[in-house]
């Protein structure tokens, strides 16, 4: 993966903005540690972070064809099939990187180029002789893309950091922003981000820019469709689509691995990965996360019935890989907040986030590509809100039931509509949903929380893996994110989805045979988190102090004496803040993020 920002200006001689394009530029490193490229001229500037993995000596950006020069961020998956019709048309390649068969795609067929892609991408394409910016961003939003237009100048960039670099682009933040922050937070509506002057490019859209205006249109949106197979043949196509899709995703030149925690999705990818490389005559690497002493302050719980630790080795050993069990210290992941907040440009999913962030590190160290398993629950159904008919017909979103935890640690009557805003962003998303007619109320139901879960959840997820991976120079690929499994699985019945009532049980069923018969039918558990009393020290030590700091304007939004009593009585939060990772512990942290997030980027205020 790489990183990847331009300018387009017809103010600015873009030529003397060296010191700008050189932080813009510098603020991608992480991205792309490997190499930099840049054009520039008057009025254009592309910018380039290779982190190199296909193609290491041949595939340097900006690249250019024709009128076109790309800079790309991302992985096809198909590029074999493209670059075959291509050159069925006449088109000749210097390279084996997936960058020219992008840029002479979309030389081929323009805009229409993306809807052939099977892949995780953000890139943009410039025309040199018309002044015309393209850019594409893939259909699940695994890639980030980021822009802002102020006055006559438009820029993008991977990093919502790297946009506050451009000339104009100020950090302020709106109340909008503040009600993202504060109502909604980890998650975002898609196409905002927290700042005033920087958008998001929507997942599975593309943007036209030319002379001071610009158009944004959908190439791709989930449809509802009859679904005519029986559970036999959807237990087969499932089986083949995601073994597929996760075959297609370990082609690498350079050292790759997968994240195993012992659960159904990442053992799945893990044991397609161990059979691909022991054709090859290789063992496999798989890697786990865990935290010092977890095994003595484990709390079972409704979302966290087992912990992985008892599951990670049986699994390894049944597909013959060589496992590294990293372990976190508690003080580490704590410290590592600040970080978090900052590779994101924004309050974040807290050490959800930074215990990630040092993982990839870890993992880093040997390897440049990682294969996860993010995803599956939002795609078949896995979380608990999809299976307890209390929450499912609730008028909310199933993660965030309510904002009393949330309007409790601010100020009285600050953000009054805060609770119109979190239901007007719910019900924006359900009536965009597509059914069909002859849906019952439960298939419909099922449609939405499926839309719920993919552009709210399911992005949050992503957003982590995709920045906390990058900060540490590592590409994750994220199989169950193939178009052509969230199609699929969008149309598929309950009935066959849920399989015996459980969650995922379609998932389960087309691949009991190749599990360990525990690890197929173990109950869903989320990403690890420390049950250490250590980290809470940790985090209320550090809270305290941002919350008693007068001269941030954070202050004057928090009920800082609410804040002070979670401190004292952690068990007192009744309601999780967001979904089954924030509790107590996280909110603190959430609240420490925010603090960095203003201080690091001195936000201003509108409201």
């Amino acid at each position: 993966m790489c990183g990847i920002a331009g300018i387009l200006s017809d103010n600015i001689d873009l030529r003397n903005e060296r010191e700008s394009i050189w932080k813009i530029s510098n603020s991608l490193k992480m991205r792309g540690p490997d190499s930099r490229g840049e054009m520039i001229e008057k009025s254009a500037a592309l910018i380039h972070r290779r982190l190199a993995v296909i193609d290491v000596k041949r595939g340097a950006q900006p690249m250019s064809f024709g009128p076109y020069t790309i800079v790309y961020n991302g992985e096809l998956y198909n590029t074999a099939e493209i670059r075959h019709e291509l050159e069925s048309f006449g088109y000749r390649f210097d390279t084996d990187c997936d960058t020219e068969v992008v840029l002479k795609a979309f030389h081929m067929w323009r805009e229409r180029s993306a809807e052939k892609f099977n892949g995780i991408f953000a890139y943009a394409v410039y025309n040199n002789e018309s002044s015309e910016l393209f850019l594409c961003r893939d259909r699940i939003g695994v890639k980030p893309l980021y822009y802002s237009f102020k006055g006559k100048t438009f820029a993008f960039a991977s990093r919502i950091e790297s946009l506050l670099y451009v000339r104009g682009v100020e950090p302020v933040c709106s109340r909008e922003g503040l009600n993202e922050i504060f109502m909604l937070g980890p998650a975002k509506t898609i196409g905002k981000t927290v700042f005033r002057d920087i958008k998001e490019l929507p997942p599975a859209c593309y943007m036209l820019y030319k002379d001071g205006k610009f158009s944004v249109n959908s190439y791709w949106k989930l449809e509802a469709k009859p679904f005519e197979e029986d559970f036999v043949s959807a237990q087969e196509q499932t089986h083949f689509l995601v073994t597929d899709a996760i075959r297609r995703q370990l082609v690498s030149d350079a050292p790759l691995c997968t994240f195993l925690s012992g659960g159904l999705d990442s053992s799945i990818i893990s044991r397609v990965a161990s059979d691909y490389y022991k054709d090859m005559g290789k063992t496999l690497n798989t890697y786990s996360v865990d935290y010092v002493d977890n095994d003595v302050f484990f709390e079972s719980s409704a979302f966290q019935p087992n912990k992985d630790s008892d599951y990670i080795n049986l699994i390894s050993d049944y597909i013959g890989s060589e496992h590294h069990n990293i372990v976190l210290s508690n003080t580490d992941v704590a410290d590592a907040l600040i970080d978090a907040a900052i590779a994101r440009s924004c309050p974040g999913f807290c050490d959800v986030d930074s215990s990630l962030l040092l993982f990839c590190k870890e993992v880093k160290k040997n390897y440049t590509v990682a294969l996860s398993g993010e995803c599956a629950d939002e795609i078949f159904g896995g979380y608990p809100w999809y299976h307890r008919s209390e929450i499912l017909f609730e008028e909310t979103f199933p993660w965030s039931r309510s904002v009393d935890v949330r309007k409790s640690i601010l100020k009285n009557g600050f953000l009054p509509e805060g609770e119109e805003y979190a239901k007007n962003a719910y019900l924006e998303t359900v009536a965009r949903v597509d059914k069909l007619p002859s849906d019952s109320a439960l298939e419909a139901r099922m449609r939405e929380m499926f839309v719920l879960n993919l552009d709210w959840f399911m992005q949050t997820l992503l957003v982590r893996k995709d920045v906390m991976s990058m900060e540490a120079s590592l590409e994750v690929r994220v199989p169950f994110c193939d178009w052509r499994i969230v199609e699929y699985a969008y149309n598929m019945p309950w009935s066959i989805k849920a399989f015996e009532g459980r969650e995922k049980g379609i998932l389960r069923k087309a691949f009991e045979n190749e599990l360990p018969e525990i690890i197929t039918w173990r109950k869903k558990s989320p990403y690890p988190k420390t049950f250490n009393p250590v980290y809470l020290r940790e985090v209320c030590r550090m809270t305290d102090y941002a919350i008693h700091d007068k001269t941030c304007p954070l202050y004057d939004m928090l009920n800082v004496s609410a804040v002070e009593e979670l401190m004292k009585n952690p068990e007192s939060m009744r309601e999780p803040w967001y979904g089954q990772l924030m509790r107590t512990p996280q909110v603190l942290a959430y609240i420490l993020q925010i603090y960095v997030w203003i201080r690091k980027y001195n936000v201003e205020f509108q409201y």
